[in-house]
């Protein structure tokens, strides 16, 4: 039995429909780019550009990805055998590729971890199953749950795993990357620096 609580915020979560992130958010490449086999992801920092990099690990290997312009920077198909998946070690991290070569990255994914849920400047992410065992993802300003505005306007359903099992969600270390990941596929969202968040302050 659910309480009557509970049946409320199922029925408004069920009944909102997957609109895209408000701005300043808008789409890197093409919507759910699919990687095939995908285990998990992890963000680190582009020595040259500043900008966030996203780390993915699938069972075909390990790839690096630019989020400000979708740019896969680096591909390693066929990494060591204690460093392919992330549970070979303690903390979840496999060796960075590329430009982050040396380095280690936290992935968050199906062996555990998780991303940032919230940006220093009033965003923040939240995953709810209300028609489990498929998952949503809802994006807000009003502080999280129980979401009692309008949907569109200080909270979004942005995305819905209902074909394929969800990974992981969350912000990069710097607020200004936002990723989903399925186990098929990557879909990602970045906010130049310069924009202002939904508190009014330009993004750090």
């Amino acid at each position: 039995m659910i309480s009557e609580y509970q049946q409320q915020l199922r029925e408004r979560f069920v009944s909102v429909p997957e609109i895209p992130p408000p701005a300043p958010w808008r789409p890197v490449l093409s919507r759910r780019n699919p990687i095939g086999g995908l285990l998990g992801i992890g963000f680190a920092v582009a020595p040259d550009t500043g900008h966030d990099l996203v780390m993915v690990v699938s069972v075909d290997g390990h790839g690096l990805f630019d989020t400000l312009t979708g740019e896969k920077i680096a591909r390693d198909r066929d990494p060591e055998l204690d460093d392919c998946t992330p549970d070979a070690v303690p903390d979840l991290s496999c060796p960075g590729l590329g430009p982050i070569a040396g380095t280690r990255v936290r992935i968050a994914g199906l062996f555990g971890g998780g991303l940032h849920t919230t940006t220093s400047d009033g965003w923040s992410l939240e995953v709810v199953s209300p028609e489990w065992p498929h998952h949503r993802v809802l994006l807000s300003t009003d502080g999280g749950m129980p979401h009692r505005g309008p949907h569109g306007d200080r909270w979004w359903h942005i995305f819905d795993s209902d074909y394929s099992e969800l990974r992981t969600a969350g912000f990069s270390p710097s607020g200004r990357t936002l990723a989903v990941a399925t186990s098929s596929d990557l879909t990602l969202w970045t906010r130049r620096t310069a924009e202002a968040g939904p508190t009014g302050s330009a993004d750090a």
